[in-house]
């Protein structure tokens, strides 16, 4: 079985991460997702590539911090991370999040949160390749 929380450059599979959750505790009544996929636009310039770097140790050590914060702050029973750090086309898998509750509204609470923290908190950075040249993206949406 993997790890709940992992960098990697291998595409995952969303019915794996989500089998691997469900088999943590048989009281989960509802998972929520999140799967983050490249674009081929951004900015109003097209995009053909991105590329993804982290700081991996540290980046990896704040990943599991932000779940087991997610795990208590929302009541959840489980939750997995998994990033690519690796170049990736557009409608390629980047991120997933999942977080399972006894309930909805704890799943869906805790994913967003983990999401929206890790792209505030998490050492990954992304780079969009163009047709104009290659551009580092500082901003967190």
């Amino acid at each position: 079985m993997t790890t709940p929380v992992r960098i990697q450059q291998a595409d995952f599979s969303q019915d794996e991460e989500i089998a691997a959750l469900k088999a943590s505790s048989t009281r989960m009544g509802g998972i929520a997702t999140f799967l983050g996929c490249a674009r081929d636009f951004s900015d109003g310039r097209s995009v053909s590539e991105i590329s993804f770097e982290a700081y991996g140790s540290m980046a990896l050590a704040e990943m599991n911090k932000l779940r087991n914060e997610a795990i208590a702050r929302f009541g959840l029973l489980d939750a997995r991370i998994v990033h690519r750090v690796t170049t990736v086309q557009a409608g390629d898998n980047i991120v997933f999040i999942a977080a399972g509750a006894e309930h909805r509204a704890a799943a869906f609470d805790g994913c967003r949160w983990m999401i929206d923290e890790l792209k505030q908190r998490v050492p990954i950075w992304k780079k969009e390749i163009t047709p104009e040249g290659e551009a580092w993206v500082t901003q967190h949406p």
